[in-house]
Order: structure tokens, then C-alpha cells, then sequence
């Protein structure tokens, strides 16, 4: 594998807004819900179930009006629970609490008319305290607890209308100790499958948490450098624009005016010189110290054909494709970053593929997809292993292996993305896909008076 660089030039180009955690929506509340309405289902099947094998086949009477009217009143909870929380992207712990006081009371309901204390279904107030503990934060977890004990505590003052024989001694032939094995296996079942299941689902959260806090801490990174790169771009600034009036006066003496040869080597450093005053003034520009220069408006086409043909003639690459298959043409603002980014991924390409480097750009739906391709030896496993993090460089050099970071974190500011890829038949393919909103020129309102 031969050794690949991201170039940092010109850091401050490429630096994206900071973005924070709040703007990330968390599913895990939305799970926890749907996984509570589905408990909300079974629990429902399971009480018709109850109800009557308990008043047929074991010819115990039950109000099955008010007992299915309260089942009735849990159905209707549990559809406007799925209409309101569908296409939501957070739940709160206050909503979840709700959901989950209102299966107590529901539960209450139900043991009040079919038994009270008799009842052995009793115990599944344990699995409403089980499942607040899992889903909630103190105190909504106690108040879920305080609420199952003064739901016993009801059934103790208020005695319902049917009484349930309880005979232990009688072992499984008695319907209290073959209800109460039921209990204990419907919770252990439950239990193992939803908890279980939620557990994972906050797993996962606490997981996406990490990762953002991860990004948050690469973007201070990036900030830090910017502003490294704009206090060093103030101090070069002075000095490069010595060297160009310099240069400038050297093409006029006799001396170099005499010799073709050094007259076109000092008219190739005034070249680079500007070249390095662009790049200042683009870190500057970047940072907003540019004042009383508008952003320069233009189309895409003009932007990716004025981008490849400025990198064309100033790098020495002897075969240089570029094709350019978007049929749409939309304004936009001539973006430095973005400018920087494509032009560090050709550098990268270049380095690795001096003979030939290639530049495919098309729009598919609402996107810009830009490939940049190279025919050298691809990128090493350890590097696409870890795409997107600073320091990420086969060279072993301190502070290389900028570029890529800062490039992927330019284009997640643009709302696109950044991957990199080895072909089959060799070499190196990275794709940014970014968003033709992100890029496009707002439109301002004018008044017209």
C-alpha cells in the first residue's frame, strides 16, 4: 500500500460551525413509547383472555361490563397514544410517566373488580415499578412506586364486588395458586423480553450521546486550530505582500530582463506568492475578517469549472480528468470551504497518483455527489478504518493527517457526507455527497418603496 497524507493548507478554510448536542433528536424516548404501547396490546389480549377463562371455566362471577368497559377505556388510551406520538422524534419522561401512571390506575381498576388482595395478578404492579425504573429518572421513578402502593392500598380500603377463594393448601388444584403461577411466569416473561429490550434501546442512546460528545470535542478542536490559522494568517500577510512588490520590481532590472531563464523563474515565484496570498485571504475571508468584501455570487457550473481549472494550472499533474454530468445550473455563493475541501482531496489524490487524477461531478436528486478518483495503491485499512479523525496520516509526521478531518467536518456543516473507497482495479475513490439546499444562494426580500 503506498502511504497516503491529507493535506492541512489553508485550516482556517475549512472550518465548521460548531454544532451542539441539542440539535440531534433522540429516538430513544420514541422507542421506550412504542414499546410501552406494544406492553399496552398484549396486556390488553391478556386480560380478555383472564376474564374469561376466570368467569367461565372456573365459574367465578365477574362484572364483565364494567371490566371490559375498563379494558374499552384502555383501547382508546392506547390509539391516541399511537396517533399522537406518530412522527414524533422525542418523547419526554414526563409523557412516559403518564403512560405509565395511567397503566397503574387501569391495572387498579381491574384488580379492584375482579378480587382486590385475592387476586394473584396482584403482582404485576411490580412490572409497572420494574419498567419505571428502567425508563424513568428519579423522582418520576418513585412517584410510579408511590402510585402502585396506593394502589394497594385502595384495594384494601375499597373491597370490590368479587371475592376469589383462596385455599394454598390445596396446592395447583386451588385457582389462586395456578393464577398466582401465571403471574409469576407472564413477569418473568415480560420482563425478559421488554426490559431487556428497552435496555438495549438505552444502550444505544447512551452510545449516540458518546459519539456526539465525541464530535463536539473534535469541532473545539477545530476551532482552536482556526484560530491558530487566522493569528497566523494577520502575520503573513504583511511579508507575502513585500515579496510580491519585490518581485514585481525584479522583472523590470536589466539583469533578469537580459535572462529568459531567471526572468521566468522570478515570474514563477511572484505566481507562488500570490498564491500564498490567496490562501491567506481565503483563512481570512473564513473567519469573517474580511470586511467590506461580499461573498461572491455564482452558479455551480461556473464554480466546479473555475474550481478544476485553477487546481489544473497549478499543480503538476500530467493527466487530469474532469467531467461535469449536472444539468442543473442553481446560484450560489463561491464557498471557500468547500473550495479547500475539493482542493485537498485532489492534493491528497495527486500525491499518491502523480500520472493521473480525476474529477466526476453529478447531481443526483436534491444532492452534488463529487467523486475524486486516482490510480495509485489505495488507501491503507487503517486509515479508512478510522476516516474522519484528526491525525489520521500513514506518515508517521506530527501534525499531518489534518485535511481529511477537517474535510469530513466541512462537509457534516454542509449537511453531506464524506467516504473514501479502494476500487477493484486499483487506486482510490472519495465521494462527498452534499445537499444543493446547503450550497444554493438564498433569496432576500426587498421592499419596494
Amino acid at each position: 500500500m503506498t502511504n497516503r497524507v491529507w493535506n492541512g493548507d489553508a485550516v482556517a478554510d475549512l472550518l465548521p460551525r460548531p454544532t451542539g448536542l441539542t440539535g440531534t433528536p433522540d429516538h430513544a424516548g420514541l422507542r421506550s413509547m412504542q414499546q410501552l404501547i406494544q406492553l399496552r396490546w398484549i396486556a390488553t389480549v391478556g386480560q380478555v383472555a383472564a376474564i374469561l377463562v376466570v368467569h367461565y371455566a372456573y365459574g367465578i362471577t365477574l362484572p364483565l361490563q364494567a371490566m371490559f368497559a375498563v379494558l374499552g377505556v384502555l383501547v382508546v388510551f392506547n390509539l391516541l397514544s399511537l396517533a399522537w406520538w406518530h412522527g414524533r422524534s422525542r418523547i419526554t419522561g414526563v409523557a412516559l410517566l403518564v403512560a405509565l401512571l395511567v397503566d397503574v390506575a387501569s391495572l387498579t381498576a381491574q384488580l379492584h373488580l375482579s378480587g382486590g388482595l385475592s387476586n394473584p395478578f396482584l403482582f404485576l404492579y411490580l412490572l409497572q415499578v420494574a419498567l419505571g425504573a428502567v425508563l424513568l429518572r428519579s423522582p418520576y421513578t418513585w412517584l410510579v412506586a408511590a402510585a402502585t402502593a396506593l394502589g394497594v392500598v385502595l384495594l384494601v380500603m375499597f373491597p370490590g364486588p368479587t371475592r376469589v377463594p383462596v385455599d394454598p393448601a390445596d396446592g395447583l388444584a386451588d385457582p389462586y395458586v395456578q393464577g398466582l403461577l401465571v403471574c409469576f411466569l407472564l413477569m418473568a416473561a415480560l420482563l425478559v423480553v421488554f426490559v431487556a429490550r428497552i435496555e438495549r434501546i438505552l444502550r444505544e442512546r447512551a452510545a449516540r450521546l458518546a459519539a456526539l460528545r465525541q464530535r463536539a470535542v473534535e469541532e473545539e478542536h477545530i476551532v482552536r486550530m482556526g484560530l491558530l490559522a487566522t493569528g497566523a494568517a494577520h502575520e503573513l500577510g504583511t511579508p507575502l505582500s513585500t515579496l510580491a512588490v519585490i518581485l514585481r520590481d525584479w522583472q523590470h532590472l536589466p539583469l533578469f530582463a537580459a535572462d529568459p531563464e531567471l526572468r521566468e523563474d522570478v515570474a514563477e515565484m511572484e505566481a507562488q506568492v500570490l498564491r500564498c496570498k490567496a490562501i491567506v485571504t481565503n483563512i481570512l475571508l473564513s473567519a469573517g475578517e474580511m470586511r467590506g468584501e461580499a461573498p461572491r455570487e455564482t452558479t455551480l457550473h461556473a464554480f466546479l469549472d473555475d474550481l478544476a481549472a485553477e487546481w489544473r494550472s497549478s499543480r503538476p499533474v500530467r493527466r487530469f480528468e474532469y467531467r461535469n454530468g449536472c444539468e442543473q445550473d442553481p446560484p450560489l455563493v463561491s464557498d471557500p470551504g468547500l473550495r479547500q475541501m475539493v482542493f485537498n482531496v485532489l492534493d491528497n489524490a495527486l500525491e499518491a497518483s502523480p500520472q493521473h487524477v480525476a474529477l466526476d461531478v453529478a447531481c443526483r436528486d436534491s444532492d452534488l455527489v463529487i467523486e475524486i478518483a486516482d490510480s495509485g495503491s489505495g488507501f491503507d485499512a487503517a486509515i479508512l478504518e478510522r476516516l474522519g479523525t484528526p491525525y489520521n496520516s500513514s506518515k508517521g509526521e506530527p501534525g499531518r493527517g489534518l485535511g481529511l478531518f477537517l474535510s469530513v467536518n466541512v462537509a457534516r456543516t454542509l449537511g453531506g457526507r464524506l467516504s473514501a473507497r479502494n476500487r477493484p482495479q486499483g487506486g482510490a475513490v472519495v465521494t462527498m455527497v452534499l445537499p444543493l439546499s446547503a450550497l444554493a444562494l438564498e433569496e432576500q426580500d426587498t421592499d419596494d418603496e
